[in-house]
């Protein structure tokens, strides 16, 4: 349940944060919000604007990698509300990202960070891979501790 929670309040909030940007600020307009600056841009390629014009294969390669994280759900090899957690965050940005691209050829873009302009999706797609990486680590010092067990050693 955890998944699905955070993968539609991803999706919901990502779409509501670019279409709020893209009714109200023009395209290169930048503001401040809450001390945070926001222009509003229009990415048909990939993050850091790579690959321009491709926004609908990215679109198709978005789809499959949803498709992917369902089936090895499926799987159930992997459990636990932190790999839950990770795939909501990765596959909410996934979607929300994916969606732009399918209904515009491109994605809206509004945070300014350092090394460029990312909207919400970008951030959950960043949490994700984060948390997956410390269930990563986790998973194996678990292991290493187990099998230190079995095999006598403390």
């Amino acid at each position: 349940m955890l998944f699905y929670l955070i993968a539609i309040l991803v999706i919901v909030m990502d779409q509501l944060s670019k279409y709020l940007i893209r009714a109200n600020i023009d395209i290169n307009e930048t503001f401040s919000l809450w001390g945070i600056p926001l222009t509003h841009i229009e990415n048909s390629g990939m993050a850091g604007g790579l690959f321009q014009g491709y926004a609908r294969f990215f679109a198709v390669v978005a789809v499959l990698f949803v498709i992917g994280v369902l089936y090895f759900r499926k799987t159930e090899e992997m459990k636990g509300a932190l790999i839950d957690s990770s795939f909501g965050f990765l596959v909410g940005g996934a979607i929300g990202n994916g969606i732009d691209r399918l209904l515009f050829g491109q994605v809206t873009d509004f945070i300014i960070r350092s090394g460029g302009i990312l909207n919400l999706a970008d951030h959950a797609i960043e949490i994700g891979g984060l948390l997956l990486i410390i269930y990563g680590v986790v998973s194996w010092l678990k292991s290493k501790a187990i099998d230190s067990l079995k095999n006598g050693d403390q």
